[in-house]
């Protein structure tokens, strides 16, 4: 009787301390989050690292985006990808091409203008590892998908403690595919030209690029 006691409070002990340890992380996220949508505008250059085990593949590049409000361009893997507020601009100078489309909601939840309150629904919170990255107290915070049909097994955010800023996000899929996301600048409330957004199709169709409307 006395063992089963101190395993019961012990358990509830160990509730106890998961569910402040939540709140904990939880407060950090949202703490980040407040930060970042206070910045009129974000420039974040990045690299990106893909480890997939099973089929032998790592891969690394390094891309940037341009963030104002719900407006973004984004240069990865050779191509320019814009969202003007109404419309998303893919852009391929290897072929030549643009595609043309509406925003999706699937889209919409993954773009890099939602990329700080996507945890806010849909996680548990759970207070990981601290690092220190050349002098930089970086604390990890790992979610959880509650819906047990999600693709994703776990996203660990590295923040920045002292700016609050993401450092690194490594997003685990259950297929044991980790993809590593690494900031490696980022500029705050820079003044952006007006046009930075606009898509000039007199532009690339001058220019011979074939434009696809999805």
């Amino acid at each position: 009787m006395r063992i089963m006691w101190m395993g019961l409070i012990a358990l509830l002990f160990s509730v106890n301390v998961q569910g402040q340890q939540a709140d904990k992380a939880k407060k950090l996220l949202d703490q980040v989050s407040a930060k970042v949508q206070g910045y009129k505008s974000m420039q974040v250059h990045f690299k990106f690292a893909l480890n997939n085990p099973d089929a032998n593949v790592k891969r690394e590049t390094r891309g940037d985006v341009t963030l104002a409000g719900d407006k973004y361009l984004l240069n990865y893997l050779g191509s320019q990808q814009l969202y003007d507020g109404k419309k998303v601009y893919t852009i391929v100078p290897e072929n030549e091409e643009v595609t043309i489309e509406d925003k999706s909601n699937e889209e919409e939840a993954f773009s890099p203008a939602k990329m700080m309150t996507f945890y806010q629904k849909g996680h548990r919170y759970a207070w990981d590892i601290e690092q220190n990255v050349n002098g930089r107290k970086i604390q990890f915070v790992k979610l959880t998908p509650i819906d047990s049909n999600s693709e994703i097994k776990t996203i660990l955010l590295g923040v920045d403690v002292e700016t609050k800023h993401i450092y690194k996000l490594i997003y685990t899929g259950n297929d044991g595919v980790k993809t590593t996301i690494t900031v490696t600048s980022l500029k705050t409330d820079a003044n952006l030209p007006e046009k930075l957004f606009r898509f000039d199709e007199n532009k690339y169709t001058k220019e011979g690029y074939y434009i696809i409307r999805n």
